[in-house]
């Protein structure tokens, strides 16, 4: 299926990331990581115009969520902080867990009660060193391990579902999740898709590899896959209920925004990638907008 889409009139992101609405701004949030910088763009709304702003950072920023008050939670290569947009300060929350020189943060998102989850990046990719942690009650814990990009994070409607990806093993996870306790069990493969070397060796075009993602209020798991042009809409048994072509090669992660939460905004990157890609697919690197029938579910507001 193709929508119509269209990117958002800002410079594009060299990798942009970790999109979210919110929804006492009305307005759309997102990283760049190569970039260093934070992002917030708020559409326009009766006799104002569009507004853009752009904040620059230290050190490579891998995900956000919004906290009360008007502040971020920001996992970066350096720590975990709290960030004030107003002021541009940062306040440490966390010490890095990992060796900065080889690990930084990646992919994360708040669960329905305030914690914060966000898994790592091993840059080396092997062995699998990345592990996945829960920041809770001013304490980062490593609670699982042994993958190489963490990614994919989200919650199902019910907050009783955890999905998880490894991006490099090409594989989602779904878990039990306990929100008394924030516990995880009962792990077990949502969605294995195929590596390019079995793309290419059953003769089938490669499909790209899960990214971040995104559930609707029907339960459905929205994914997109880097390098592979597409959002794939999983139902919550993995059944494939939709695909969607993108107009870029390498979609990061998708979320949903709009006073509806049926307005579906995906980030894309386009640092490092081929210039004739670039020149194919001018809109790598943008953040792009599509209408969807399905509203999805409102971000989860972390507790600082």
């Amino acid at each position: 299926m193709t929508a119509e889409v269209h990117a958002l009139p800002v410079p594009p992101c060299g990798l942009g990331e970790s999109p979210f609405w919110h929804p006492g701004e009305g307005a759309l949030y997102w990283i760049d990581i190569p970039g260093r910088a934070l992002h917030r763009y708020a559409p326009p709304a009766g006799e104002y115009g569009a507004e853009h702003r752009r904040w620059e950072l230290p050190s490579e920023p891998g995900s956000i969520a919004p906290l009360p008050g008007g502040a971020l939670l920001i996992a970066m290569r350096d720590g975990l902080f709290r960030f004030d947009p107003a002021s541009g300060a940062r306040e440490l929350l966390a010490k890095p867990p990992y060796d900065p020189a080889q690990e930084r943060f990646n992919d994360g998102r708040a669960d329905p009660q305030g914690r914060f989850w966000v898994g790592t990046i091993y840059e080396p990719r092997q062995p699998a060193r990345a592990a996945l942690y829960r920041w809770s009650g001013g304490r980062l814990d490593r609670i699982a391990g042994d993958v190489t990009v963490s990614n994919g994070l989200a919650f199902g409607p019910d907050g009783r579902t955890m999905y998880w990806a490894d991006t490099t093993a090409h594989r989602v996870d779904a878990l039990d999740f306990d929100g008394h306790d924030g516990s995880l069990s009962r792990r077990r493969v949502f969605a294995q898709f195929e590596t390019r070397d079995q793309a290419q060796a059953a003769g089938r075009p490669y499909g790209g590899r899960p990214d971040g993602a995104a559930v609707d209020a029907e339960g459905a798991y929205w994914v997109a896959m880097y390098e592979g042009g597409r959002l794939l809409r999983l139902a919550p048994d993995g059944t494939l209920l939709q695909e969607l072509a993108l107009p870029v090669r390498c979609p990061t992660m998708p979320c949903f925004g709009g006073a509806d939460l049926r307005t579906l905004y995906v980030t894309s990157a386009r640092d490092k990638r081929p210039a004739g890609e670039l020149a194919a697919l001018p809109l790598s690197g943008a953040v792009l907008a599509l209408r969807v029938p399905e509203p999805g579910l409102p971000v989860h507001f972390a507790k600082g």
